[in-house]
């Protein structure tokens, strides 16, 4: 599982030109899920998003989490984060989950955040979306999961 985090202002979600998700300042987290994903991963990489120190403090440090700042989450399902790139032309999509698994994966990871006390926003499963967003930074990091 891998999280595409952006340190957002803002950022929104729309589906066939209807907004189906906005949030304030906090993370977008465009979030990919492995077939190789242990159980209890979704729980995990959710608890290290809401955890993860991104924020900046009073000495202008990145020493603050999404939990400390009192910010919000949305969440982007994205298989393409899970493709393999190593070699060709074309990348290979074999690593990700098939998609009635990643479904589940990706609202067990929306339920962990809201659960952890982030408010979140989500993106529609299997829709094709347009993403908007106004990156604070830009800051982006990639969080894994570890493997089985």
């Amino acid at each position: 599982m891998r999280a595409l985090l952006q340190r957002v202002s803002r950022a929104a979600v729309r589906v066939e030109g209807e907004e189906v998700a906005r949030i304030g300042t906090g993370l977008l987290v465009l979030l990919g899920v492995a077939a190789a994903d242990p159980p209890g991963a979704a729980e995990r990489l959710a608890q290290r998003c809401a955890e993860f120190r991104i924020f900046e403090d009073e000495r202008g440090r990145m020493n603050r989490s999404v939990l400390e700042i009192g910010g919000e989450a949305l969440v982007v399902p994205q298989f393409t984060l899970m493709a393999d790139t190593r070699s060709g032309r074309r990348p290979s999509f074999d690593p990700a989950a098939p998609p009635d698994r990643a479904e589940g994966a990706f609202q067990a990871f929306c339920e962990a955040l809201t659960g952890l006390g982030v408010p979140t926003g989500r993106g529609r499963f299997g829709a094709s979306m347009e993403v908007e967003l106004l990156n604070m930074g830009p800051a982006t990091f990639l969080l894994e999961s570890p493997g089985p």
